[in-house]
């Protein structure tokens, strides 16, 4: 592991990431919120051989700390800092989940998203009700209403990391997978509730030159199917680059 410290709009941000192999070819993978480098190198590290892998922690998560307020523009814009420092252009881009919409910012030729966010999926009437309670109690600024209505995986955030959820979340995202250019491949769960499997077929709709497959498992179906996802890496881009 080794530590990479950037700058940008007047803060410092220590970015943590993994390299494997050392090749002239790079794929840059990007993990999804919650989530962290980990995640991925430990599915794809023994594949994709032709390639230098470099896996990062994005600031907020693993061992990059974050405590500013952040956009999904300004994630790409800190990643793009951090491999023009390092004097890296990825060929290739895998992001998971929320590491899909940062990997989509970044335009690379090639895009990998694994279950990828920035589709709006429908809020269950259970989480509406919640919103609609917490929106009513708010103004009583009792701190405990926030423990009893934030989302789970935002519970343990710093105010910086809430506030960043809050502006990603709900994030819609359809125009940049519709400016997107490049040769995508796209993997999903068949089985995934987070990112539906309807909301790939979206994203294979909206970005001209991409291909979908559907593969057994939820939001983190590329564990049992790295090895797959590795080898259509290989044999659907081979042409391409």
């Amino acid at each position: 592991m080794a530590i990479k410290e950037i700058k940008y709009n007047n803060n410092r941000y220590k970015i943590s990431y993994i390299q494997v192999g050392d090749s002239s070819r790079v794929i840059l993978f990007l993990h999804g919120w919650g989530s962290s480098k980990e995640a991925l190198h430990g599915n794809f590290k023994s594949y994709l051989k032709d390639y230098k892998h470099i896996y990062i922690d994005m600031p907020g998560f693993g061992n990059s700390p974050n405590s500013n307020i952040l956009t999904t523009k300004d994630y790409a814009n800190i990643i793009k800092i951090f491999l023009e420092e390092l004097n890296i252009e990825p060929e290739v881009i895998v992001g998971h989940s929320f590491g899909g919409k940062v990997a989509t910012l970044l335009n690379p030729p090639n895009l990998v998203l694994l279950s990828s966010a920035g589709v709006l999926v429908p809020k269950p009437l259970g989480v509406k009700v919640k919103i609609a309670m917490f929106k009513m109690l708010k103004p009583l600024g009792i701190k405990k209403f926030r423990e009893l209505f934030v989302a789970d995986d935002a519970k343990s955030m710093n105010h910086g990391m809430y506030e960043t959820f809050k502006n990603v979340v709900d994030e819609y995202f359809e125009d940049n997978f519709k400016n997107y250019k490049g040769k995508a491949l796209l993997f999903w769960g068949k089985e995934d509730s987070a990112t539906p499997l309807w909301s790939g077929e979206k994203i294979e709709s909206l970005i001209e030159n991409s291909k979908l497959f559907p593969l057994d498992g939820d939001h983190f179906f590329f564990i049992n199917n790295s090895k797959f996802i590795a080898q259509s890496i290989e044999q659907e881009l081979q042409g391409a680059l």
